[in-house]
């Protein structure tokens, strides 16, 4: 049944004959009525201002669903208070409740988990991916200035065995003229006779 606040207004209570009062068995039963309610009531409000929270803050809920683990909890012990130990449905119940709670936290706790793990997954490779990247890049760029230093001293090495080369004949041909001024000049003065230099 849905209680409202006019149900608790308009409430009769039978007259016990031989005692003062109300029939106290009729009055806890209806005061564990009104705690199922106001407990429902105060867990559907506190999941709404979880959800709110969590659509405003984003990522929120289970820390505010938690809190709703810890008011729902004591929220027990007036319901046992009022049966009068007699172990009636608002006790059962309020567990029930108390279970389905935790059962829900639990799966927004792992699905949060769940949803953490694949984010740093993703985040690892996603700096995997540039770290190989950015090393991909500075390889290449270090094979193309070693290709460009060796090209260059290839250069430079051909330079040096072509002026080697011209310099080998010009010392070559110095060397050979030189040596033929010599033989030139030996024949020439042999050739002269001694009185002709004037010995």
């Amino acid at each position: 049944m849905a209680l409202t606040p006019d149900d608790v207004v308009t409430k009769q209570f039978q007259h016990v004959r031989f005692k003062e009062g109300f029939d106290p068995d009729e009055v806890d039963d209806f005061l564990d009525e009104i705690v199922v309610e106001w407990r429902k009531t105060i867990a559907e409000n506190d999941e709404l201002k979880a959800k709110v929270a969590a659509y405003e803050a984003g990522g929120e809920a289970p820390a505010v669903a938690q809190a709703e683990v810890v008011e729902a909890a004591p929220a027990a012990a007036p319901a046992e208070a009022f049966d009068g130990g007699a172990g009636g449905a608002a006790p059962a119940a309020a567990s029930a409740g108390i279970i389905e709670l935790a059962q829900r936290l639990h799966d927004e706790h792992v699905a949060e988990g769940i949803a953490q793990r694949d984010k740093l997954v993703a985040d690892a490779q996603a700096q995997a991916a540039s770290i190989v990247s950015d090393a991909e890049t500075k390889g290449r760029e270090e094979i193309a200035r070693l290709d460009k230093e060796r090209s260059s001293l290839e250069s430079r090495i051909t330079e040096l065995r072509n002026f080697e080369r011209d310099y080998r004949a010009q010392l070559r041909g110095y060397i050979e003229g030189k040596l033929r001024d010599l033989e030139t000049t030996g024949t020439t003065s042999g050739a002269t006779p001694v009185s002709a230099i004037g010995l």
